[in-house]
């Protein structure tokens, strides 16, 4: 272990600890546990730690910008993690030149100890030797992954580089070839047959695993129409005992990962795509939550059992969209049988958008996009993914089952993890007043706004050229949800309980749900098994939790939980599916972003037209029309002035000129740069600042301010970084290189 607690005089009070975030050009930060400001470490103070320890350090000093500048005191731990990277022969030396640059150090690997890699392959380092104040890191090649420019490259490093679990153990493949390929006769055991139901699943075409089906009728509440709706998932809980090898694997994972061209499932393939998928014209064991839902939307009664479907036709979006928009059409007349059960479907739906709109739930109309690839795994195109109405349709069904299921079990008192999702802090909500306001956007927000205020600005801009901005906007002053035994409602469904149920197949704790649900139907209570202890992911994501006062662990525990100890053991369970979401979507943005760089490459020097999607105080980023790629036009390129970077509007403003760069702004860019390995795309503005395509889309004019120096330093980015404030810093020297250390990431999200 690393100490220099003899070379300083110290005290308790004076130690602080937390996360090492390296920097690609050697210094690092350590985000403290307590939520306070980073702390920054110069480059010498960096030698002998890496990216991602945790580390005891004590403030020292101020540095010229007056940011606390940190010495080193004790390294506490040292993650086990291996490191990715290119192996190199360097006049004789072997090294590995790390694929995420925050490291900071290439690893020298002993000639012994290169195994069976060649110059220039992908392999995988565990450390021999930690790094020293003098001395580079030493380590041996564990596993060699192949050439960098071989097909499935990036998932092979995602997953490796944010640790997902990508093999499942031999006890849990064991287990899942031991059991049945089909429902078995004992399985049919107290459930009701709902075979005759012609219960439908509708799915995107690319889908392999089916967890929920759909089916719908009208009814009667007394004398007013109404709708029964039933929504059959995958009964996952049947097969996958708790505390068993499949459980704990599923448990490890979390949720299933998925890639373009490649999906790492929660569950092996025999439960995923086979057994527990809902497949077509075979019997197949669901949890059915069972409604009647009014015309207004209301869900009058409801009830879960467990029981038999055979889904009697396997449809898609496209087709379900083509029949509701011309039921005399070609694909009405080929699913002619499946159209009255579809128009059923399709009043139900409208009746809860109704309720939607009713309660003030937000939303906003997003563009997605889906990364189509060739045969060789290499980008073809970037489509926007079309929302239709098939696709509200059954987000609406599923919507309804998870209300049903937080309700039933908040009602029997019992524990389950439910979907968290706080309302905006207050600091998120001042920045988003000023860049309304900024915006001569004629609405306000209260001191404690619901979800309606929100849903009444996107409906009032929704015709506005900057409509898309503003809702990015919107979206991002809200926190991201989370996985909690302490219920405090859904702020964007404005619901006041919701969890999740519906998809068991690949969501960990839509399992737990269904578990918790059937003990309540059998009269008994669902004990959780034991869990691991939380790792790095689940503590950085807990101290989030407590800097910002959401820890659950600050609340008593509630019904249905006999003491701390359950509480403890849920809240475990909720930080772990939590840090792991966010591990699945990190890998996933990871290998998008490697492959659309991969995909820039070959078009590099050509010119498009974009949008700004993001200003920073070190450059705007913009995303292409038509290819949906996003890369950063730095500040330096932006012109011979200087400009000063305005949070309110979000918009960087030269100081000479008063021309603005903000979100909304339409440029034309050339591609100048792709860093593979930073995963990063830059852009060279093409025609002179202040030019007609370069005026802001809305907004008035603002009165140009007196130049003075303040451009910033051109390597201000860096993969998991945060925002520089804005300051005026001259662009020279190495008071310029190293002007800003906290970065901000390179899709703003």
């Amino acid at each position: 272990m690393y100490s220099k607690k003899n070379e300083i005089r110290t005290t308790a009070d004076d130690e602080i600890e937390g996360s090492v975030q390296g920097h690609r050009d050697g210094h690092g930060f350590v985000i403290r546990d307590d939520g306070e400001g980073d702390i920054y470490l110069p480059p010498n103070e960096m030698r002998a730690v890496l990216h991602k320890d945790r580390v005891r350090v004590r403030i020292v000093r101020q540095d010229r910008r007056g940011r606390p500048e940190g010495r080193v005191l004790e390294i506490i731990e040292r993650p086990a993690q291996p490191i990715i990277g290119r192996l190199l022969n360097e006049a004789g030396i072997w090294l590995v030149a790390p694929e995420d640059k925050r490291y900071g150090q290439d690893v020298l690997i002993p000639k012994t100890a290169t195994g069976a890699a060649a110059v220039g392959q992908v392999v995988v380092v565990q450390l021999t030797e930690p790094p020293a104040l003098y001395g580079q890191p030493v380590g041996r090649v564990a596993e060699v992954l192949g050439e960098v420019d071989d097909p499935g490259m990036e998932v092979e490093i995602a997953v490796r580089k944010y640790g997902v679990p990508h093999v499942f153990s031999d006890a849990c493949l064991a287990q899942a070839q031991a059991l049945p390929d089909a429902v078995r006769a004992q399985d049919w055991r107290q459930r009701v047959d709902l075979t005759d139901v012609p219960f439908v699943t509708i799915d995107g075409e690319d889908a392999r695993d089916f967890d929920d089906a759909v089916y719908c009728e009208p009814a009667r509440i007394g004398r007013s129409k109404a709708w029964r709706l039933l929504v059959a998932i995958a009964d996952v809980s049947h097969y996958v005992e708790s505390g068993g090898a499949i459980d704990t694997d599923a448990y490890d994972r979390a949720t299933s990962v998925y890639f373009p061209r490649r999906v790492l499932p929660m569950l092996p393939e025999k439960l995923s795509n086979g057994l527990c998928s809902l497949n077509p014209q075979v019997a197949r064991l669901a949890m059915v939550c069972d409604m009647i839902v009014s015309t207004k939307g209301d869900i009058h009664a409801y009830q879960f059992y467990p029981a038999v479907i055979e889904s009697h036709a396997r449809l898609t979006y496209t087709e379900v969209a083509a029949v509701l928009a011309n039921t005399r059409g070609p694909e009405a007349s080929r699913l002619a049988d499946r159209v009255k059960d579809l128009l059923n479907l399709h009043e139900a739906y409208r009746s809860l958008l109704a309720a939607r709109h009713a309660r003030g739930a937000v939303d906003f109309e997003t563009t997605e996009t889906q990364i189509v690839c060739d045969d060789n795994g290499r980008i073809e195109k970037i489509v926007p993914r079309t929302r239709t109405e098939a696709h509200r349709l059954i987000e609406e069904a599923m919507l309804a089952a998870n209300v049903c299921a937080a309700d039933f079990v908040g009602e029997h008192q019992r524990a389950c993890l439910y979907r968290v999702h706080e309302g905006p802090t207050p600091e998120k909500l001042e920045i988003l007043r000023g860049y309304l306001r900024a915006l001569a956007v004629q609405a306000s927000l209260p001191e404690d706004p619901r979800p309606g205020a929100f849903q009444a600005i996107a409906e009032a801009t929704k015709d506005r050229p900057d409509a898309a901005q503003i809702h990015s906007m919107l979206l991002r002053s809200m926190q991201q949800a989370i996985y909690t035994p302490i219920n405090s409602g859904h702020f964007g469904l404005a619901y006041e309980a919701y969890t999740h149920f519906t998809s068991p197949i690949r969501r960990y704790p839509d399992l737990l749900v269904h578990r918790v649900i059937k003990s309540i139907l059998a009269g008994r209570k669902y004990q959780l098994p034991p869990l691991p202890v939380p790792g790095e992911a689940q503590r950085k994501l807990a101290r989030q939790w407590a800097s910002r006062g959401q820890a659950p662990a600050a609340s008593p525990a509630p019904a249905g939980m006999a003491n701390r100890r359950d509480l403890q053991g849920w809240e475990a369970a909720g930080l772990h599916c939590s840090a792991n979401e966010r591990r699945a979507d990190e890998a996933s943005r990871d290998v998008q972003a490697w492959l659309k760089c991969q995909y820039m490459r070959e078009h590099l020097g050509e010119e498009y037209a974009g949008i700004v999607t993001a200003a920073t105080s070190f450059g705007i980023f913009v995303t292409l029309d038509g290819l949906y790629v996003e890369g950063l036009v730095h500040i330096t390129e932006l012109g011979g002035e200087y400009f000063r970077f305005d949070e309110v509007r979000q918009e960087l403003r030269g100081e000479r000129t008063g021309v603005r760069y903000g979100i909304g702004t339409r440029l034309r860019v050339q591609v100048s740069r792709v860093d593979l390995d930073g995963r990063k795309i830059d852009f060279r503005l093409v025609q002179e600042p202040g030019s007609g395509a370069t005026e802001k889309t809305t907004g008035a004019k603002v009165a140009p301010r007196k130049a003075s120096k303040g451009n910033r330093d051109r390597d201000e980015r860096d993969a998991g970084g945060k925002d520089a404030k804005a300051k005026k810093i001259p662009y020279k020297g190495k008071a310029g290189r190293e002007a800003h250390g906290r970065d901000a990431p390179r899709k703003r999200r």
